[in-house]
C-alpha cells in the first residue's frame, strides 16, 4: 500500500502570494506600457490636426478702430479691417504688430513674435575684417580722406564735440570696378575696431510693397546694435537711381525703399557710433538727394591707378608669394597701363598657374610677364568682340 504524503499549507499559501505579486507586476507593466501608448497615440493625433489645419495669413497691424476692429496689411497684398479674438485685443495690438489671420474669416487669432527679416538674420558680421591700409596700393589720398571722416570720428569722437561739429555720416567711394572701394571699407573697420556690416543694394529691392522698406530699418537697427559699426552698402545705384514721375510698380517699390534709406540717414533716431559707406561704379545715375551734404558729406573717388600704384600693387601680391630671383615690377607696372588692382591680382594668380603648369613651386620674372601677357590678351579680344556687336 502507498503511503499517502501530506503538502504543508504554509507551502502552499507562499506560492498563491508569490503567484500573485507576479500578476501585480505583470498588471503594472501593462499599464505603463497603455499609457506610453495612449501618448504616442495623443501625438500622433495632434500631429494630424496640425497637418489637416488650415494655414494661417500673416499679416501687420496699421491701425486699431474704435469698434474693436483692426486695420492690417496682409501679407497676400490688400489692407483689411478685421476682428479680433477677445483675449488677442487687449493691449497687444499696436502699430507694426505682427499677426496672424484665420484663413476662412481674415480674424486675428494669434499675436506673431517680432523677428528679423531672413537677409538681415542671415547676415554675417565681420568684428574684424583681415584687411589692412598696407594691403591696398596706390589710394594713399584716399586712404588719409576715409581716415578723417570715418576713423576719426569712431576713435576719437571727443575731437568734434570740443570742436561742435557733428562728423559726417556717410562717405561715397565711387571710380570703376575692381579699383579696391570694398577693400578700403574693410581696412577702416579693421583700423578702427569696428563691426563690418556688408550688404549689397540689391538685397534691398524687394516684391511686395513694404518689403525692402522693412529690410532697410532692420539693417540700420541691427548696425546700432553692433555699434561702434561701420555699414557698407555696395553698388547703390541699384536702389538709388534717379527717381521718375512714371514707372512700372516695381520701380515705384525701389523708390519707397530709397525714401526709407533717406530717412534712416536723416532720421529721428541717431547713428551715433555708426557710418555709413556706399560703393558705386555709376555716380552719374544716382539720385541728388542722396548726394546732398547732410547725408554723404564726402565723396571719394578711387580711380584706375597710376604707374607708381601699380608698381606698390604688384609689390603688395608678390610679395605674399614664393619667388625665386627679381621680378621687374617697373616694368610689369609700365606695361600694365589701365589695369585695376584686381586685374593686377589676377595676373599675380595667373602667374602661379603657368608656374604649376610647368612643375614648381614658385613663381619666376617670365611667369609673372606671360601671365600679363595673357591677361592683357583677354582683355583685347573682349574689347574687340564688344565692338563687333555695335558695328
Amino acid at each position: 500500500m502507498s503511503e499517502e504524503v501530506d503538502i504543508p499549507n504554509e507551502n502552499v499559501g507562499e506560492e498563491k502570494e508569490q503567484l500573485l505579486r507576479v500578476m501585480e507586476e505583470k498588471v503594472r507593466s501593462l499599464q505603463t506600457e497603455v499609457e506610453m501608448l495612449r501618448k504616442e497615440l495623443n501625438y500622433y493625433k495632434s500631429e494630424m490636426d496640425k497637418l489637416l489645419s488650415p494655414p494661417l495669413i500673416e499679416a501687420t497691424v496699421l491701425d486699431t478702430l474704435e469698434d474693436g476692429r483692426v486695420v492690417v496689411r496682409s501679407s497676400s497684398g490688400p489692407n483689411l479691417v478685421v476682428n479680433a479674438l477677445r483675449e488677442v485685443i487687449v493691449g497687444k495690438l499696436k502699430p507694426g504688430t505682427p499677426v496672424a489671420l484665420n484663413q476662412r474669416a481674415s480674424a486675428i487669432v494669434e499675436v506673431l513674435p517680432t523677428r528679423e527679416e531672413p537677409v538681415v538674420r542671415g547676415m554675417e558680421v565681420e568684428e574684424k575684417p583681415n584687411v589692412r591700409y598696407t594691403d591696398i596700393g596706390g589710394l594713399e589720398e584716399q586712404i588719409g580722406q576715409i581716415r578723417e571722416v570715418v576713423e576719426l570720428p569712431l576713435t576719437r569722437p571727443e575731437l568734434f564735440r570740443e570742436i561742435g561739429v557733428d562728423p559726417p555720416k556717410g562717405v561715397l567711394l565711387y571710380g570703376p570696378p575692381g579699383t579696391g572701394k570694398t577693400m578700403l571699407a574693410k581696412a577702416v573697420a579693421t583700423e578702427s575696431g569696428a563691426a563690418f556690416i556688408h550688404v549689397i543694394a540689391s538685397e534691398f529691392a524687394q516684391k511686395f510693397v513694404g518689403e525692402g522698406a522693412k529690410i532697410v530699418r532692420e539693417v540700420f537697427e541691427l548696425a546700432r546694435k553692433r555699434a561702434p559699426a561701420i555699414l557698407f552698402i555696395d553698388e547703390i545705384d541699384a536702389i538709388a537711381s534717379k527717381r521718375i514721375d512714371v514707372g512700372t510698380s516695381g520701380e515705384r517699390e525701389i523708390q519707397r525703399t530709397l525714401m526709407q534709406l533717406l530717412a534712416e540717414i536723416d532720421g529721428f533716431k541717431p547713428l551715433e557710433n555708426v557710418r555709413i559707406l556706399t560703393a558705386t561704379n555709376r555716380i552719374d545715375v544716382l539720385d541728388p538727394a542722396l548726394l546732398r551734404p547732410g547725408r554723404f558729406d564726402r565723396l571719394i573717388e578711387v580711380p584706375l591707378p597710376d604707374a607708381a600704384g601699380r608698381e606698390k600693387i604688384y609689390s603688395i601680391y608678390l610679395g605674399r608669394m614664393k619667388v625665386k630671383g627679381e621680378v621687374d615690377v617697373k616694368g610689369l607696372a609700365a606695361e600694365s597701363e589701365g589695369l585695376s588692382g584686381a586685374d593686377i591680382k589676377n595676373v599675380c594668380v595667373e602667374a602661379a598657374y603657368v608656374a604649376i603648369r610647368e612643375g614648381r613651386a614658385y613663381v619666376t620674372n617670365q611667369d609673372v610677364f606671360k601671365a600679363l601677357k595673357a591677361v592683357l590678351n583677354k582683355r583685347e579680344a573682349k574689347v574687340k568682340e564688344r565692338t563687333e556687336k555695335f558695328i
